[in-house]
């Protein structure tokens, strides 16, 4: 049963134990002030290394590309440090761990960061919101509005290529085995992509292979400084959150995964919808995607052993990337091979993080009764 699920799996330099993923999933456990990983965080991935390749919590790549509170950087060397003792016992522990770098653009406020959002058009999210700890809602996030961004020059689009290249070495240096580019869920990457966000009349804006632009040059500028074979990069076509709903995605994403097979990149990540009534993927669109794009492709979204089983059967996936199932059992890929029963979410989980150990670090490993 899921023979595929745990067949060892080579991603371009990297020999992975499984084809388990422990999905990136914000905690918001970062030590303050600057937002520096800790011990908890090391325990946390630690107890995870049962997948055969992990995706970090979403990594500001700069103040400015932080757009919620108590997320880790990876900017400065404090930070660096601090991530070095998890890369260490990540792999200690036999697994593989990438480092997803994060520009939030236009999905932040001031009230987080001090400072006003950028991104590709000066256009507000509608009915969006990212969080704050202010004391008033007993220990749990405070959601506040974001706010209108300031609309990117050329300059500042030079600027943040140059900040996602410095962390990608940043992350390199911090022993990770490569990166995930965050170019999905309605944030600075994404915003690029999609006609309803970007609405620039330079060479970023407009056609779509001018939208596709700004997730190119970022790619090819990390490829290129870190490894063309420690680069991938995270999508979600189907996903309109935080005001994201545009008719031309599908088109869009079907031409940048054909510019990115040209790169020969580690992989592509689907980030796909994962509440009870979300739509299904279309499986033509799997199909014209793995024809396209002929590295390793990573599905994510509420997927059940036996979905992910039978997408690697087809060859549509390569790896199956799994969130809440690893964020609540640390075991995840034993319980699923011995059939045994799972944690649920407990009472101390607080569902967009903060605190401590408590409903992070503290959920149990199975053991017999």
């Amino acid at each position: 049963m899921y023979t595929k699920l745990f067949e060892q799996k080579s991603l371009k330099s990297l020999s992975l134990k499984n084809r388990f993923v422990m999905a990136p999933m914000t905690r918001s456990r970062s030590s303050q002030p600057g937002d520096i990983p800790n011990d908890l965080m090391v325990e946390y991935y630690r107890q995870r290394t049962s997948a055969g390749l992990i995706i970090t919590e979403a990594t500001q790549i700069s103040l400015q590309g932080k757009g919620y509170a108590r997320t880790p950087g990876i900017y400065t060397e404090e930070q660096i440090e601090a991530w070095k003792k998890i890369t260490k016992v990540v792999h200690e522990n036999g697994s593989k761990i990438f480092s997803q770098l994060w520009h939030v653009g236009r999905i932040s406020s001031s009230k987080v960061n001090g400072l006003q959002p950028i991104a590709p058009s000066a256009l507000v999210a509608k009915d969006t919101n990212v969080y704050i700890f202010d004391g008033t809602a007993n220990g749990d996030a405070t959601f506040v509005p974001v706010e209108e961004p300031r609309e990117m020059t050329g300059e500042d689009i030079k600027k943040v290529t140059a900040e996602y290249v410095t962390a990608a070495k940043n992350a390199i240096r911090a022993g990770f085995d490569g990166v995930e580019i965050h170019g999905a869920n309605g944030y600075l990457i994404d915003e690029f992509l999609r006609s309803n966000s970007n609405k620039r009349t330079d060479d970023y804006g407009g056609k779509i292979e001018n939208r596709i632009r700004f997730m190119l040059e970022v790619t090819q500028a990390i490829a290129e400084a870190i490894g063309y074979d420690r680069t991938g990069l995270r999508i979600s076509p189907f996903v309109k959150l935080k005001d994201m709903d545009d008719p031309e995605i599908l088109n869009t994403i079907m031409l940048a995964a054909q510019k990115l097979d040209s790169m020969d990149i580690a992989y592509l990540h689907l980030s796909e919808a994962d509440w009870d009534d979300a739509p299904q993927i279309p499986e033509d669109f799997r199909i014209n995607l793995r024809n396209i794009f002929h590295s390793a492709i990573i599905a994510t979204g509420n997927k059940t052993p036996e979905e992910g089983e039978r997408l690697l059967e087809q060859g549509l996936i390569d790896l199956v990337g799994f969130g809440r199932k690893f964020l609540t059992n640390p075991d995840y890929p034993y319980r699923v091979k011995n059939n045994l029963p799972l944690n649920e979410i407990s009472d101390t989980h607080k569902l967009f993080g903060g605190g401590g150990a408590e409903g992070y670090s503290d959920y149990p490993f199975y053991t017999k009764s």
